[in-house]
């Protein structure tokens, strides 16, 4: 009787699991085909990113990290896809850039001794979110396996190295994640992007930014919550 009890009891658990997976979904069960092609299709013909980004690849980062866009309710889970690709959306003019356009500044932090810069080398934006900085290449390629100092150019090379870094920043490197999962807003997501813009640096990015968010949340049937802005 006790053996008999005891497998109706791991047959319970395991059903319990698999309702609680199901209730939840995967990234890709929000995150479809359609609606990604929905904001590559926002990217002219000629843009860089229209045949270099790839949602077999987004996907393939997503799964990379434990908790992304997985974490808390439904809705949670709907408010982070919607923030991250909102953010993606501006920083890359829907998908059509690869990197920064405006070349002139390295982005060298020449103070930062653990990450040093590389004679020659320029750490600019570059992938989905734009990863800046020697700062931000350095720990970037250790944690994924490439040499960010010496090799900052792979990011706009490699597609499913360069949807990496976008989500390593976004869980690893910022407070994004916590922020649309703690109930921060997602204000804070744009903050821990580029604060620069907040507090009227630059109303119109900000605007930007809040009305892809706005649309995203609509698609995916979510209310965006509070403290959409910064």
């Amino acid at each position: 009787m006790a053996t008999f009890l005891r497998g109706i009891l791991i047959l319970w658990l395991a059903l319990a699991v698999y309702v609680v997976s199901v209730c939840r979904g995967d990234v890709g069960d929000i995150v479809t085909q359609d609606f990604f092609n929905g904001i590559l299709s926002g990217a002219d013909g000629s843009c860089a990113g229209k045949n270099f980004y790839t949602y077999d690849d987004f996907i393939n980062a997503a799964s990379a990290f434990s908790g992304f866009g997985t974490t808390g309710t439904s809705d949670d889970n709907k408010r982070e896809l919607a923030a991250f690709f909102a953010n993606v959306a501006h920083e890359t003019g829907s998908l059509c850039y690869i990197e920064e356009i405006d070349k002139s500044n390295s982005f060298c932090d020449s103070t930062n001794t653990q990450y040093p810069c590389v004679t020659g080398k320029q750490y600019y934006g570059r992938g989905p979110l734009q990863l800046t900085w020697n700062y931000n290449y350095g720990p970037a390629g250790n944690y994924l396996g490439f040499d960010g100092l010496n090799n900052p150019e792979i990011v706009a090379q490699d597609d499913s190295i360069s949807w990496k870094t976008a989500v390593w920043f976004w869980m690893l490197d910022s407070n994004c994640h916590s922020a649309i999962t703690s109930g921060q807003g997602f204000g804070a997501t744009i903050k821990a992007i580029n604060s620069g813009e907040c507090n009227g640096g630059s109303a119109d990015a900000v605007t930007d930014r809040v009305n892809y968010y706005n649309n995203y949340c609509s698609q995916f049937g979510v209310d965006p919550g509070s403290n959409v802005s910064c």
